[in-house]
Order: C-alpha cells, then structure tokens, then sequence
C-alpha cells in the first residue's frame, strides 16, 4: 500500500474558512439593511388609556399622524377618497378598521376621518391606543 506523504495528509485535514466567513458576512449586511425597512411605519405618538385591546389579526389600519395626513395601510390617501378604498379592502360589511390617530391631532380632523368612515358605510371602528405605563398610573 503507497504511503501518504505528510503535506498531502496536513492539507485534507484543515478546513477552509474563507468560504464561511464570506457567506456570513454577506448574510450579516443583508440582515442589517432589510431590519430598517421592516420596522418602517408612521410614525404616531399615540393616546395612552387603562384598556387596550390587542390587535390579532390582520386589520384594515387607517392612521392619521401629526402633520394630519391619512394613511391607508402605510400608503398615503385623499381623505375623499378614503371611504370608497376602505369599503373595497373590506372582506366583510361588519369587519373592523382600526384607526391610529396621534394624540396632538385636532379633534375635528379626527371627527373629520370617522365621518368619511361612517359616510362609506364602516360602523366597525376601533381607535388604537397604547396602554398606560406603571409611572404613568400613579400620577
């Protein structure tokens, strides 16, 4: 039987790391650019209150935010032709919408966005808010 010289045995037995490292370094900056744009949203600083409900499922979302722009989902939309999007994403006529509205928003532009909800034939409307922190309570 030939004998194996000692540099081939030395080669086969390491492990070629380069190979790996590319691999994850590639996987890393795929990660660290796409964690953004999955936590991008609008962003609202919404009412605190002692009941929260917690959304379960995927809802219609309606969100009004500080400048008082309205946003369907995370696309921007004419408050005129709110009502008429709402009703047709809509699977079913008593289904919920939830509306997110920033707590600096005049109460007369929200007024103004649960009417063009209720003119468009939505009576199922949920108002999101965040739930009352522990210092927030003892005040």
């Amino acid at each position: 039987m030939p004998q194996l010289s000692s540099q081939t045995r030395s080669s086969l037995s390491e492990i070629n790391m380069v190979p790996f490292v590319d691999v994850v370094l590639v996987l890393l900056i795929i990660f660290m650019i796409t964690a953004p744009i999955l936590q991008s949203g609008i962003d609202v600083d919404l009412p605190k209150t002692l009941t929260v409900r917690d959304i379960t499922e995927q809802r219609l979302v309606i969100t009004l935010d500080k400048n008082q722009r309205i946003y369907l989902g995370n696309a921007p939309i004419n408050i005129h032709q709110l009502g008429a999007k709402v009703h047709s994403q809509l699977r079913r006529q008593g289904d919920a919408v939830f509306l997110r509205c920033d707590e600096t928003v005049p109460f007369g532009s929200f007024a103004a966005v649960v009417d063009a909800l209720r003119q468009s034939g939505v009576t199922n409307i949920s108002i999101v808010t965040e739930p009352l922190s522990d210092r927030q309570k003892t005040r």
